[in-house]
């Protein structure tokens, strides 16, 4: 069976707004959080989750909202489902912990052999798990580093690798993850990415102008690792133009660097692959997984070429709770769902309803510049009327309409003018079509836009 046939969900898979959101019983808990919880760990929208199911999440209010974000990528699968539910259960009742590095065990093993399965590349793989997605570019890094014996690392503009110290050393945009946090690693350095929708350039010529940058400005002889996200997420659904990999690629190879393709956000069947670097046609040397790898329970990992990975000494990478026992059930569960449901056809099916609902919102509103996007990973670049200046007051004005009317979209973009939507592969075109409809209503409302932000299709 596959999702789109009839499917029994936990949950009713529509939207139901039955309070003003935030509601009261939100509103009551948004304060003792205040009182409580460190302001940095800022949200969203204050709208308290109670459970949820497929791409529904209900509130403290008995509210029920679209979840257009997933928790930035993770619950690709859908909230709570059942055979995670029951994989983490069994295994809670048979053992939590003993920590791999002490005494080993066999989810961790299974779930290193499928990883290797399910990357690119028909070369012998082998894998570190750990805890969350920046843990395992950290780790990545200093695999690189002990096998090349370099130092230098190049990560891409607008790209977002972590909020560790090194990985936030390898973000790009300074507010808010990085403004007063230094002093920073370094050896770190920042390189153009191709960025049609801003450059105009071919993929070729994207990739001739990065080079430039590393052999002006670093010198290939140096660099232990090239970091890329194949589909940048927080950077605003930036998808580099055709070509562009391949030839970053072929440089890295001709010149001894390791080629890390971070797929955190995008990899696990969210961009209807199993990782996203597969429709560039590339093999990257290592692979970084998270996020949807676990279905909401914490794990990442780290996956490449065996003589890569073994480079490291042993003891020189690993961690307390990386590859627990619990999380790896989890992720073995979501592994066996992908495959016998053909998620990845269902976000296929989600692209296709998405570009059937909003793909025409670039003509049909001058406040949107492009709609891009791959499976269930999309991005609306938000622009001041008829020109590619980033408005990033009409986004601010979007998330807050959504939010209010029960729909819970992402930000994203170096400029805060990217509305970044997430869906789960389970979720429904008449939920998609319903959800558009909200966002539509958020764009045409926008205070000081009126007609003169809406186009009328031609």
């Amino acid at each position: 069976m596959t999702l789109a046939e009839p499917r029994t969900f936990a949950v009713p898979q529509e939207r139901k707004v039955v309070t003003a959101l935030p509601g009261p019983n939100s509103l009551a808990l948004q304060a003792r959080r205040v009182a409580a919880v460190s302001r940095g760990a800022g949200t969203l929208a204050n709208i308290y989750m109670d459970h949820g199911a497929g791409a529904i999440l209900v509130d403290v209010d008995g509210n029920q909202l679209i979840d257009l974000g997933c928790g930035i990528g993770v619950t690709t699968i859908g909230h709570a489902h059942p055979a995670v539910q029951a994989a983490v259960a069994e295994q809670a009742g048979k053992l939590t912990h003993t920590l791999f590095t002490v005494t080993p065990y066999e989810n961790y093993v299974k779930v290193a052999e499928k990883l290797a399965e399910i990357t690119p590349g028909d070369f012998e793989k082998h894998s570190v798990l750990v805890n969350s997605g920046a843990e395992a570019v950290e780790n990545a890094a200093k695999i690189a580093r002990r096998y090349t014996g370099r130092r230098a690392l190049v990560v891409l503009d607008h790209a977002f690798h972590g909020r560790t110290n090194m990985t936030m050393a390898m973000t790009y945009r300074p507010w808010p993850e990085r403004e007063g946090m230094g002093p920073f690693p370094g050896e770190i350095y920042s390189v153009p990415i191709s960025y049609p929708f801003r450059d105009g350039l071919t993929g070729e010529e994207a990739a001739e102008r990065t080079i430039d940058y590393i052999e002006t400005h670093i010198g290939p002889r140096e660099v232990a690792a090239f970091f890329a996200e194949p589909i940048q997420g927080d950077g605003g659904i930036v998808i580099p133009a055709p070509g562009y990999f391949a030839r970053i690629a072929q440089y890295c190879r001709d010149n001894g660097i390791v080629f890390v393709a971070d797929e955190i956000q995008a990899g696990i069947a969210r961009t209807g692959a199993w990782y996203s670097i597969e429709h560039h046609g590339v093999v990257p040397d290592l692979v970084t997984s998270a996020k949807g790898i676990a279905g909401g329970m914490p794990l990442a990992a780290v996956t490449g070429r065996a003589e890569i990975m073994d480079a490291v000494q042993p003891g020189g990478i690993g961690g307390t709770f990386g590859g627990n026992p619990v999380s790896t059930a989890a992720a073995l569960a979501v592994f066996d769902l992908i495959e016998r449901e053909d998620l990845i056809g269902e976000a296929q099916r989600v692209e296709r309803a998405l570009v059937a609902r909003i793909g025409g919102w670039a003509a049909k509103y001058d406040t949107v510049g492009e709609v891009r996007g791959k499976g269930a990973m999309f991005g609306v670049e938000l622009v001041e009327p008829g020109t590619r200046k980033p408005n990033p007051a009409l986004l601010k004005h979007v998330l807050k309409y959504a939010t209010e009317h029960g729909v819970i979209p992402l930000d994203a973009g170096s400029w805060d003018s990217v509305l970044r939507l997430l869906p789960s592969v389970v979720i429904s075109d008449a939920l998609i079509d319903d959800a558009a409809g909200v966002l539509e209503e958020a764009i045409e409302s926008f205070q000081g836009v009126g007609e003169a932000g809406i186009t009328p299709a031609s």
